[in-house]
This record gives C-alpha cells, sequence and structure tokens, in this order.
C-alpha cells in the first residue's frame, strides 16, 4: 500500500490557520488593531470599505519595523512576544501567537509600509495570498501602515458565507468598541466608506466611555473601585433604574484585554438581585487587574475566554465590589437635598419648527348614553375606532391554537385567520382579569383564558403594520417640549437607516444637524412617554440588530415587533372592565387573534369535557 500521508503547502497550512484567526472582516481588524497598540502607538486611524471586503487600513504611529522584520512578520510562528513556553503564562501583550498577520496574508491582498522613527526611508512589502510580490524601501510616515485588500479573494466560498455589510460592520463596530475603551490612553479615529463615524481623543476611562456611549452615559453609571491582594477592581456599573433588555453593554477588561467569562459577568449581575426585574441586565464596564502568572489566555484563538486560578476568590470580590458601588452611590443620591429637580427647558434647535398640534374626537361620543362602550382612557381603543361586539365564537377557529410555543423568529410571517372570532359576553358572563395576568370569559364550548401581554401585542403588532402602510400616519401626538435622544456612531448609521420607518410608525424624528448622534423627537404614537423614547430607541436598535442577523429578516416587522413588545401591557396590571372589553374587541379584530407575533399561544379553551376529566 502506498503512502498517504503528505506535508500540507504552507499556502495551504495558512489558509486553514486563516480560518481558527480570520472568519470574518472583524477578526483582520482586531488583529491588526492589537499589533498597533502592542506597537506602542499613541494615535491609531482605521479605515474600512464595504465593511472590510473591499479595505481594511490600519495606520499607526507606533515603534514601526526594520526591513527584515517587515518580512519575516509575516512567516508562521513569527513573534516578538514569547521566547519560551513559560512566557505563556506572563503574557502582558495582547497578540503573541505569531499567526495574525502569515493568516492574513494567506486569503488577502497585503501591503505593509513601516519606518522605524530613527531612520529616512521605510519599506513597502507586498504580499497576496503567501506570494511576496515585492519588498523595497519607501518613504512613509514614522509607524506602521497595512492595508488589508479583497479579503478572501482566494476563498470564494468563504466571501460567499459574509454576511450583509450591515451586520459585518456592527461586528468591527464591537470589536472597535472593546479595544478603545480599555485603551482610552490611545488616539483613535474611524472611517467607513469615507465618513467619520469614531474621533475618540486620549483620555481617562469615563472620557472614553462617554465619547463612544454618548454624553449620557455617565449620569447612567456608578463608578466602582477595589483593590485587594489577589485582584484589582474599578469602572463602573450601571445604576438601577437604568437596566436593559439585553446584555449590549456589558464589557469585562483584565489586564488590558477584553474577555468573556460567564463566571465573573454573573458575579455582577448578583449583586442586583432583587433591584432590577427579572430578564433585564445591567450595563457594565470594569478593569480588572491581576497577576499575569495566575491567568491563561492561551485557551482559544481569538483570546476572549480565559481561565483564572482564583475563581472563586474573584467572583465574591467582583460581587461585593459591584454590591457596594451600588448601596454607597445610590444612597449618596438619595440625600442629597440641596439640588431640587428641575425642568428640561433647554432650547430647541437651530431653525427647528415644531408640527402643529392635531385634536381628534369621536363624533359618536355620548356622555349621556350610558351605554357606550368609548372610554378616553383606555389603551386599547385600535385605529379604526371599533368597539366591543357580540358574535358567536367559531369551534374549528380554536381547534387550529398549535400545542406548543414557537420561538422568537423574526424572518417567518406568522399564519392569518381568514375567519374573525369573538366571544359572546352577557351579563351574567362579564370577561374579568384572573391573578393581574389573564382575561377569563365564557363561550358555548367553555371558559377561555386570555394572556393579556400576549393579546396586547397582538393588536399592537397588526396596528403598526398597517401603519407602515400609510402614506400619512395616523394617530401621531405631539409632544409639549422636543426629547433630544443620543446614540453612539454605528447605531445613528442604523438610525439614519430607519428614521422613514419610524415616522410611519408615528414618530416624528430628525437628526439634528449641529450634533453627530443627537435626534430631536416631536411627536409619538399613543402611549408613549417622553421618559421612555431614548430606552424604547435602544431596544428597537438591539432588536434589529439580533433580528438581521436571520438571512431573510423583515426589517419592518423587526421594528414593528420590538414596539410592540415594549408598548404592551405588562402581567401584573390589573385591567378594569372597560379596559378588558376594549382589548377584546380589538384581538378579534386581529387577522391572528390566537397567536402572539412572538409565536406564543394568546389563549387556552377549558371545555365541558376537560373539567369534567379533571374533577372525577
Amino acid at each position: 500500500m502506498s503512502d498517504i500521508i503528505n506535508l500540507l503547502p504552507d499556502s495551504v497550512a495558512n489558509q486553514i490557520a486563516a480560518g481558527e484567526v480570520v472568519d470574518r472582516p472583524a477578526s483582520a481588524v482586531k488583529e491588526l488593531v492589537e499589533n498597533a497598540i502592542d506597537a506602542g502607538a499613541t494615535s491609531i486611524q482605521l479605515i474600512v470599505k464595504d465593511a472590510g471586503r473591499t479595505l481594511i487600513q490600519v495606520i499607526d504611529n507606533g515603534c514601526g519595523m526594520s526591513d527584515s522584520d517587515a518580512r519575516l512578520c509575516f512567516e508562521r510562528h513569527a513573534t516578538s512576544k514569547i521566547h519560551k513556553a513559560d512566557d505563556l503564562f506572563a503574557i502582558r501583550t495582547m497578540g503573541f501567537r505569531g499567526e495574525a498577520l502569515a493568516s492574513i496574508a494567506a486569503v488577502a491582498q497585503v501591503e505593509l509600509r513601516t519606518r522605524q522613527h530613527e531612520n529616512d526611508l521605510g519599506t513597502c512589502v507586498v504580499i497576496e495570498g503567501c506570494d511576496v510580490k515585492k519588498q523595497e524601501p519607501c518613504t512613509c510616515a514614522a509607524g506602521t501602515s497595512i492595508a488589508v485588500r479583497n479579503l478572501f479573494y482566494n476563498i470564494p466560498a468563504r466571501r460567499n458565507f459574509l454576511k450583509k455589510d450591515t451586520i459585518e460592520f456592527s461586528h468591527i463596530d464591537e470589536i472597535f468598541r472593546r479595544i478603545a475603551i480599555v485603551n482610552y490612553n490611545v488616539a483613535f479615529s474611524v472611517h467607513h466608506n469615507g465618513k467619520l463615524l469614531y474621533d475618540l481623543k486620549a483620555g481617562n476611562k469615563a472620557q472614553r466611555i462617554a465619547s463612544i456611549f454618548g454624553m449620557g452615559a455617565s449620569e447612567r453609571l456608578f463608578p466602582v473601585e477595589e483593590s485587594t491582594d489577589i485582584v484589582s477592581v474599578e469602572g463602573f456599573v450601571g445604576k438601577p433604574e437604568h437596566v436593559r433588555k439585553t446584555r449590549g453593554e456589558q464589557y469585562l477588561f483584565v489586564n488590558g484585554r477584553y474577555i468573556k467569562h460567564l463566571a465573573l459577568g454573573a458575579a455582577v449581575e448578583k449583586a442586583y438581585t432583587d433591584l432590577i426585574p427579572e430578564r433585564t441586565y445591567p450595563s457594565y464596564f470594569l478593569f480588572i487587574k491581576v497577576d499575569p502568572s495566575r491567568i491563561d489566555v492561551n485557551i482559544h484563538p481569538t483570546k476572549t475566554e480565559v481561565r483564572f486560578v482564583d475563581e472563586h476568590a474573584l467572583f465574591a470580590i467582583i460581587r461585593s465590589a459591584t454590591k457596594k458601588a451600588i448601596g454607597q452611590f445610590d444612597l449618596a443620591t438619595e440625600l442629597t437635598f440641596d439640588q431640587p429637580e428641575s425642568l428640561d427647558l433647554s432650547p430647541a434647535p437651530t431653525g427647528y419648527i415644531p408640527d402643529q398640534p392635531k385634536v381628534s374626537f369621536n363624533p359618536n361620543y355620548n356622555p349621556f348614553n350610558t351605554g357606550s362602550s368609548f372610554h378616553s382612557g383606555s389603551s386599547f381603543r385600535s385605529d379604526s375606532g371599533s368597539s366591543p361586539r357580540t358574535i358567536e365564537a367559531k369551534e374549528h377557529f380554536f381547534d387550529t391554537t398549535p400545542e406548543t410555543e414557537s420561538q422568537l423568529d423574526f424572518s417567518e410571517p406568522m399564519p392569518i385567520e381568514a375567519k374573525t372570532p369573538s366571544i359572546s359576553t352577557t351579563e351574567e358572563s362579564s370577561p374579568f382579569c384572573f391573578a393581574s395576568k389573564y382575561i377569563v370569559t365564557t363561550l358555548r364550548s367553555g371558559v377561555v383564558f386570555i394572556d393579556q401581554q400576549r393579546a396586547h401585542e397582538r393588536i399592537l403588532f397588526e396596528q403598526f403594520m398597517n401603519r407602515k402602510e400609510m402614506t400619512t400616519p395616523a394617530g401621531a401626538q405631539q409632544l409639549l417640549f422636543p426629547v433630544n435622544c443620543t446614540f453612539s456612531p454605528s447605531d445613528r448609521e442604523l438610525m439614519n437607516e430607519m428614521v422613514e420607518d419610524l415616522r410611519r410608525l408615528g414618530f416624528a424624528i430628525e437628526p439634528l444637524a449641529s450634533s453627530r448622534g443627537t435626534f430631536v423627537v416631536s411627536a409619538t404614537p399613543p402611549d408613549v412617554a417622553d421618559s421612555q423614547l431614548q430606552s424604547i430607541f435602544d431596544q428597537m436598535l438591539a432588536d434589529y440588530k439580533g433580528g438581521v442577523m436571520q438571512k431573510f429578516a423583515d426589517r419592518d416587522r423587526i421594528l414593528c415587533l420590538s414596539l410592540a413588545r415594549q408598548l404592551a401591557v405588562k402581567c401584573g396590571t390589573a385591567l378594569k372592565t372597560v379596559e378588558i372589553q376594549h382589548l377584546l374587541a380589538d384581538l378579534f379584530s386581529c387577522q391572528c387573534p390566537n397567536i402572539s407575533p412572538s409565536g406564543k399561544k394568546i389563549m387556552y379553551i377549558l371545555n365541558e369535557t376537560e373539567l369534567e376529566e379533571k374533577l372525577k
């Protein structure tokens, strides 16, 4: 039998390594920016085109490289960071494996220009798919500029699996944030498709967080500081009243490196027990310092997963430090009596002209008609002004209700039921609210239990979807004072994409020309409080980012579902009889009243046969 084992050529081995190190443009950005930081740069420029498909360029003013190092850095396992195996357990730099540049060069067209500060001339190296095309002297600024063009040009299958530019750039943006937050003493700028997204000056931790997440971030955070023989912890944790529904603003850094660690993240969240609602998450930015010999960062190619020798002690210390910060600063806030609250009467933006208020009323309403079902304070009145009505329930309709709840899926539209059933209510069987969660009423076939939150989600969802089809949105309410909402540079780009969609939903929203990242809201859909606007938009952005990850996601559906879920009446709210009547009428006017837009059952019918079985 002939030999079957062969040594792989270097080009093939590098492409295989690239699959671990560079799986998308964001991975290349991470490696290149971290190299610039290790080179001692105090100013770094990141230039991206087409979310990294066409170009990723990193320019720094670091130490630069010699002629031989400029060529050798593209070889596998070539590194200046470690010299012996023991060095792996005393890592103080970002990159150290010596695979990054070799992996990138294996799947892209790379041009490197570098010059040491003491030299007059630099070196230019051009590599395509591991083949060195040229190396020659050149004139360039001190430091290093590396341009990665046409990523995965020689691996079409990998390039075809890249997602749309919005998604790929969101990954780049997240990688950049992780690096920029912890390296607050380095100035950064980011350009995407010719637009300046970030222009961050060197400063302190608080300044860097505010410049990335908006100036309002400082008002939502408490400082944390704790030092022991085992670990030093400092940074910021979010105030309990500013929790989020997603884990978007949670950042842990160990010895200057962003990490993911379930136990340490859980330590922070444990400190908020009984302080925040279920399924909400606090923000935190924690900078942890431990002895490098007591941490292993070499367990994952991306180096974001680590192991600690003193994990249980770290858990207890971080939880204690977080609880101390929440208790100390929250108490201080409550006891500050010399700063009374005042109205925010900041002037409107220059040139801003508010819309003329509109008054709507029901011409058929008669306050002396006690049989009128219109209730001006109800949150369940539909856009069409429908009122409760009595028609026979269709037995076969309820038989189509699925027995299992499906997971939330943005990509597939919900089934539409052609027939519109309703509930026959009489004086003897008036619907009522049970456990501040379910509406209970009777049908010919039995007793029906309706989840009020899911029912209201379905009503609002269909109303918002209908509004999307209107040329002129209906039902918007003018605000007495315009509200400013601030977003990060990447979120600002998404908000610009969503402005027209939000207008059709009933928001009057405009970007503020004099301030990058600020939008002015002058009108909202009904029942949206001014104080909710920032959190509503933040959650819509989070849902949109998560939703577009699905290949066939519908942006209209994502935004309508997000808004409906946030505005729906929550479990624990005891509804009045008139509100229950309006909810039932609006629910059975929906196209699909038995399933929530999230794919869960809205109602359950207990028939006579089941009841008899239970009572046997």
